[in-house]
């Protein structure tokens, strides 16, 4: 390389909003994963009609693949602002709607294996962590456009705050999640309901092989998105013109990879097919409800206070 050339590099690179050239090849890549990734879950969607999973895992991949195709613009004009807004404000929320996923798919495993052992029902675990996913996205959406439509520093600054607050929220309700499944299945697995008035007969639902892999899975996703918001958390922190952010593998390991991994997961481990009806009909057993005088001691119940899950 002639020095002529080493120096039109340098400032493109000094110029660059991304601080480096974003590699073309990685960006082709991330399109082609995301968008074999959100097809096949559109047609899983459909075939399992598990509807929930379109404005989750799908529209995850859709963000993704605008995210990245901004990336690939950028590698080709790197000192363009349009495509660094795109892919700065589509890759920071596109996870979002997928951690929605888990709290879904967390209800549904309460729902198989017993309520009784969950300090909420499944429909208010749904609607408190998918409110607070909506939350964390629109925080960050409105941070996201922020910067990327800021014409100053302090603006942008601004914006990049803004994105933090929303990625630091998502990262304490991944925390409170991550601590009510772990409750959950330590009350599951000794037997230890939270509702000290009910017990039944047997365990109320059986821990198939299917929960067992639906669970895996909803750990492991939990545990890459995780690692990803602590990487946002940080890069955030650092600045726009930050060690981190100007730093290119880290955000194709900690961010991207992340979520690759995170959504081929659920195309893996199907919620559709690890929670068809044929299982979840061998699961369901009869519980009795056991009510308590006011001394503790035991009531006879009545034939009609008798349940089935």
């Amino acid at each position: 390389m002639s020095n002529a050339t080493s120096i039109v590099v340098s400032q493109t690179v000094k110029h660059s909003p991304y601080n480096y050239t974003p590699s073309e090849s990685i960006a082709i890549l991330a399109i082609v994963l995301f968008s074999v990734s959100a097809a096949t879950h559109l047609g899983q969607a459909v075939w399992w009609r598990t509807w929930w999973l379109l404005p989750t895992a799908c529209f995850c991949g859709i963000l993704e693949i605008l995210g990245w195709s901004g990336r690939l613009w950028s590698s080709i004009s790197p000192l363009a602002q349009i495509p660094f807004q795109i892919q700065i404000t589509c890759t920071i929320i596109a996870p979002t709607p997928l951690l929605a996923a888990n709290f879904v798919i967390f209800g549904r495993i309460i729902e198989r294996l017993g309520s009784q052992y969950s300090r909420l029902t499944p429909k208010w675990y749904t609607i408190i962590f998918c409110s607070c996913d909506v939350v964390s996205l629109v925080i960050q959406g409105i941070g996201g456009g922020l910067a990327a439509t800021a014409h100053k520093p302090e603006n942008a600054k601004k914006g990049g705050n803004i994105m933090l607050g929303g990625i630091a929220f998502q990262l304490i309700v991944i925390c409170l999640f991550t601590s009510c499944v772990a409750e959950f299945f330590y009350r599951y697995l000794t037997d230890s309901p939270i509702r000290a008035y009910q017990s039944t007969i047997s365990s109320t639902g059986k821990f198939t092989k299917r929960i067992k892999f639906l669970t895996f899975a909803m750990s492991f996703v939990t545990l890459l998105l995780f690692i990803r918001a602590i990487y946002r958390t940080a890069e955030l922190s650092d600045g726009w013109n930050g060690r981190i952010i100007s730093t290119q593998v880290y955000f194709n390991v900690l961010d991207g990879a992340m979520v690759i991994l995170s959504i081929y997961t659920y195309n893996i481990f199907h919620p559709g097919f690890l929670l068809c009806d044929a299982d979840v009909s061998s699961n369901s057993k009869k519980v009795t409800t056991i009510y308590l005088n006011d001394n503790g001691s035991q009531k006879n119940p009545m034939p009609s206070q008798q349940s089935f899950v």
